[in-house]
């Protein structure tokens, strides 16, 4: 039976878009590194929002606590929620050593340091965000997380124009909804490896060794260390040329994390798919 031209090319239409769409549906529901994910967080982000990667780690959502990579650099980051009469101290030590940083703000300490807000924008170095009341965010209900989040976020980009999109948990606090609810509000979220242990005041030797000798402290590592401290400020230029001197460049955590096409481990380290 012959088959005229118009059954044939719509035939090779049908055809042509069953094989688009078989495409389309593969590609959309598996990752490059072969784990199966939910199609709609690849379409839409991690939690709804823009970011897009896999943040699961078996069946735990996980935040960053370090980055794989052959470069041998690093992030310090500042958690910013009492005080501020040292910021001005570690702001010029970092600016001797030409390194930028990352600064977690809480709402709190936004408005009571606007003008420490801007000085920290001016000299170069990222803005994160730490939530508005410092609270055990993993304990509220997704639409209270979404407004301790946002709420920073706003005052920031009101006081700077930067668009903040890394965020720390107070506490280091957090389960998988507020993973997924971080994401979803275009942020980062962001833990450390290796731990000053600043806040306890142990002195300033202490938080030299500490972090300089740290059994964690290598590529791809991110350093907690506060202003408010009793210690930090006075410690940080030994830390610094420590650290260059065992040949790490110091990065900002914004130039650090990977932005996308990424999966994480088990330990929390951010991978390149």
């Amino acid at each position: 039976m012959k088959i005229s031209h118009y059954k044939l090319s719509v035939l090779l239409s049908i055809i042509l878009l069953s094989l688009a769409t078989f495409f389309y549906i593969y590609t959309t529901i598996f990752t490059p590194h072969g784990a199966y994910t939910n199609s709609s967080a690849i379409i839409n982000g991690i939690g709804g929002g823009n970011i897009t990667g896999d943040c699961q780690a078996g069946k735990k959502a996980l935040p960053i606590y370090c980055v794989q990579t052959d470069k041998k650099q690093i992030s310090i980051s500042f958690d910013a929620a009492w005080g501020a009469d040292d910021t001005i101290q570690i702001l010029d030590v970092l600016d001797k050593h030409n390194v930028k940083t990352t600064f977690f703000m809480t709402g709190g300490w936004v408005s009571t340091y606007p003008d420490m807000v801007k000085e920290i924008y001016s000299r170069g170095h990222d803005l994160g965000n730490h939530s508005e009341n410092h609270k055990q965010m993993s304990k509220l209900d997704t639409a209270s997380q979404k407004e301790e989040i946002m709420s920073v976020h706003q005052k920031i980009e009101e006081l700077t124009g930067y668009n903040c999109f890394l965020f720390r948990p107070p506490y280091g606090d957090y389960n998988s909804e507020l993973i997924n609810t971080i994401y979803g509000c275009n942020h980062y979220p962001v833990q450390w490896d290796v731990d000053s242990l600043d806040w306890k005041d142990y002195g300033v030797e202490n938080i030299i060794k500490t972090v300089t000798t740290h059994k964690a402290l290598g590529n791809g590592s991110i350093i907690l260390m506060h202003n408010g401290a009793k210690f930090t400020a006075d410690a940080l230029d030994t830390v610094l040329t420590n650290l260059e001197q065992q040949g790490y460049e110091i990065v900002p955590i914004s130039q650090l994390i990977l932005k996308d096409n990424f999966h994480m481990d088990s330990t929390g380290r951010q991978l390149n798919d």
